[in-house]
């Protein structure tokens, strides 16, 4: 497969957006998990590492209730920007779009123990789920083809992280 490079008005799977057209407007910079989702191969993980990166540094000693409003906020922004930026990319969920994977970490690392091996096992552990996508994650991620679709499937995917976490919390393994 060949990648284009987009300066304009992007389309097709096979479109890499620049970043001039990324950071020219503020849904496709949150979209694309502040540049990160330029960044290949693999731009879901940069996404997921950015995503612990700001939770370590912005949002590890949030109270409970706030921590839940900015997921709930970023979830549905991230509707908002997805649904934006598949549609002028002409692909629905683009692989720079990345922000579904910075959301989705932040509850894995919100509900699991604060510790860095703890932490570095969650993220582990949701990039295989997100990689792997078992059912029901491939279910969301086939049916819902739009910006909820987009963050959804990872969402499903943190909630198999952590219980696989909670397992391994309740087995001693980790603290």
């Amino acid at each position: 497969m060949t990648h284009q490079t987009a300066s304009k008005a992007p389309a097709g799977p096979a479109v890499r957006p620049s970043a001039a057209w990324v950071f020219a407007r503020p849904e496709r910079i949150l979209a694309f998990g502040l540049g990160s989702g330029l960044v290949y191969p693999a731009p879901g993980t940069w996404g997921t590492l950015v995503g612990w990166l700001l939770w370590a540094v912005l949002l590890r000693d949030l109270a409970d209730g706030w921590m839940a409003l900015v997921l709930l906020l970023s979830f549905g922004i991230g509707c908002w920007a997805a649904q934006r930026c598949g549609d002028a990319l002409g692909v629905p969920d683009h692989s720079g779009i990345n922000w579904d994977e910075i959301v989705a970490i932040w509850l894995v690392l919100w509900l699991m123990p604060h510790g860095f091996w703890a932490q570095a096992v969650s993220v582990v552990l949701f990039r295989f789920f997100d990689i792997v996508k078992p059912p029901p994650v491939s279910l969301f991620d086939r049916r819902f083809k739009n910006g909820f679709g987009v963050m959804i499937d990872d969402i499903v995917a943190a909630l198999y992280a952590l219980l696989v976490g909670a397992l391994l919390v309740r087995l001693g393994v980790l603290s």
